[in-house]
């Protein structure tokens, strides 16, 4: 069985997105695989194109992908104004890997990244693992509301 393997990417993921690098900053056509995790185990995030996740990328202060071999198995990503708020977005671990911890080490790489390690907030939006978040600190925001413009 192959080792799992953590990459930490530079902010807005410049390796990943433009020539699909890996662990070792080895061409691993990461961005196609990044493209079948998100459709095969994130619901929200289905059908996004290349250029999609480019930006999301690039938008991104915070990334961090896992590898089991050649395989993309994890990943998570963070926006932050660096003081003040953090957002956490699309953290995904292969179904057939879940239940490892895999989910819980994105999660704490991203709390520990530079532009997230200090602010005041960090924010997450869930609709099915309200209950592994909790058991690594988050709370629900009463009374805050999620509010939605949908366009």
């Amino acid at each position: 069985m192959a080792p799992i393997r953590l990459v930490h990417h530079a902010p807005g993921a410049p390796g990943l997105r433009f020539f699909g690098l890996g662990p070792n900053f080895i061409p691993s056509r990461a961005l196609l695989k990044l493209q079948r995790l998100l459709d095969r185990h994130a619901f929200w995030a289905r059908g996004r194109s290349f250029e999609q996740l480019r930006r999301l990328l690039s938008g991104s202060d915070a990334v961090v992908s896992v590898w089991r071999g050649k395989r993309l198995v994890g990943f998570g990503r963070a926006t932050s104004d660096g003081f003040s708020r953090a957002v956490l977005w699309d953290i995904v671990v292969a179904g057939d890997l879940q239940g490892h911890g895999l989910g819980r080490r994105v999660l704490e790489e991203l709390l520990h990244a530079p532009a997230v390690i200090g602010v005041e907030r960090v924010y997450l939006m869930t609709t099915n693992s309200a209950g592994f978040y909790s058991q690594l600190g988050f709370q629900t925001a009463e009374p805050q509301q999620l509010m939605v413009l949908r366009r």
